[in-house]
């Protein structure tokens, strides 16, 4: 096992594309880290500079406080499991996990005893004399997976492991993944898009734009407290709703669904000198106001016509407009952003509310706000300021 720590990482392609940006980050012993993103922003870039698949342009890169800017990848002890699995399909699953062992000279008997002890771990003691073709992609995903177990490395990389499989075997490879590394305790970076998985899986998340690291955090730091619009937006699902405020003389905030009192912590963090800012809300921060009584306190109640309603069981979400904002009155957004807000005259807004809920789609609902949940940015910079 071993501690992995980039400085200032920079990656530039001949044509000066750049892929990283001054990247800077510490991955404990034994930490599951997510490197999370939208597709492009550099997160396989990293993952491959770190494992030496890619130079470094800029910047150094450290294993167990070894420089390895220069190391060859055999030499950096490290196990990478893609996205296509990458199993050879001319050998049976024992010797696709035999292969890396035959290649460092181990003794035969070592080989057996690593590959079985795998094979045990993984559940794949019954499939050893098969061969990929006939291997569900889960099975498959596993058998990548072994391969990198028995050599044993000082950290696994996952490129996207779990994104050719369907929604169900996802779920359950998942929680394998989560499971195996924690009995391993081996140092694990982890790509992926599917902030899901980030969110499930990672000690600590990174998230990536352009490039460049924007926050790095536990899953519920980065859930409670995002530092900028983009982070907010890309974490959680749905997504958060954005929409325009301002800050009246009074000190109380307009929003498209009506006025409030914002709690005094909040107004105390504000900048004097702004009085628009962009507010988000998760959608699970809404309420059906007819199924309780309300802390008119740190409510807003206001009423909406319902547009959809999507009923899944355990949970209810609820489509409507804000009726009284257009988007042209919403600043500029990064186009990153745009996938959160639909492409309207009028703001789209999506709440999650208690399946007990009457809701029809057509009818008037009558909705709550927890207004210290709600979250305010600055649209310019698109900073958090709460």
């Amino acid at each position: 096992m071993a501690a992995i720590s980039l400085h200032r990482v920079s990656k530039r392609f001949a044509d000066g594309t750049a892929a990283v940006k001054d990247v800077s980050l510490s991955i404990a012993d034994g930490e599951f880290f997510i490197l999370v993103g939208p597709s492009g922003c550099g997160k396989s870039t990293l993952l491959n500079m770190i494992v030496g698949l890619e130079d470094v342009s800029d910047g150094e890169i450290r294993v167990a406080g070894q420089r390895v800017n220069e190391t060859d990848p055999k030499d950096r002890n490290m196990a990478m499991v893609f996205q296509s699995y990458a199993i050879y399909p001319h050998m049976t699953v024992r010797e696709n996990m035999a292969f890396p062992l035959r290649l460092a000279r181990l003794p035969a008997d070592e080989i057996a005893r690593r590959v079985a002890q795998a094979a045990d771990m993984l559940e794949l003691g019954a499939l050893l004399e098969r061969k990929p073709r006939s291997l569900s992609g889960g099975q498959r995903q596993r058998v990548a997976m072994g391969r990198a177990m028995v050599r044993k490395p000082r950290a696994f990389l996952l490129d996207e492991p779990l994104s050719n499989l369907d929604a169900r075997l996802r779920v359950q490879m998942r929680t394998e993944i989560a499971r195996l590394q924690r009995r391993l305790g081996t140092t694990t970076v982890y790509v992926t898009h599917d902030q899901t998985e980030a969110m499930t899986l990672g000690d600590r998340i990174a998230i990536l734009r352009r490039g460049e690291v924007q926050q790095v955090g536990t899953p519920r730091e980065l859930y409670e407290h995002p530092c900028n619009l983009f982070v907010a937006g890309f974490i959680g699902s749905p997504a958060m709703n954005f929409f325009p405020a301002e800050l009246r003389q009074d000190r109380s905030l307009q929003l498209p669904m009506g006025e409030c009192r914002l709690p005094e912590e909040t107004r105390r963090r504000l900048p004097a000198e702004r009085s628009a800012f962009i507010a988000g809300i998760r959608p699970e921060h809404f309420q059906d106001a007819t199924l309780g009584p309300q802390t008119a306190e740190h409510q807003l109640r206001f009423a909406i016509r319902v547009d959809v309603v999507e009923w899944l069981g355990a949970e209810l979400f609820v489509h409507f407009d804000a009726e009284e904002a257009t988007r042209a009155s919403l600043p500029a957004l990064p186009e990153d952003l745009e996938l959160n807000i639909a492409s309207s005259a009028k703001l789209r807004l999506v709440a999650r509310i208690d399946t007990a809920s009457q809701a029809r789609e057509g009818e008037q609902l009558e909705l709550g706000l927890d207004v210290r949940k709600l979250h305010l940015f600055d649209p310019e910079t698109g900073a958090s300021v709460s």
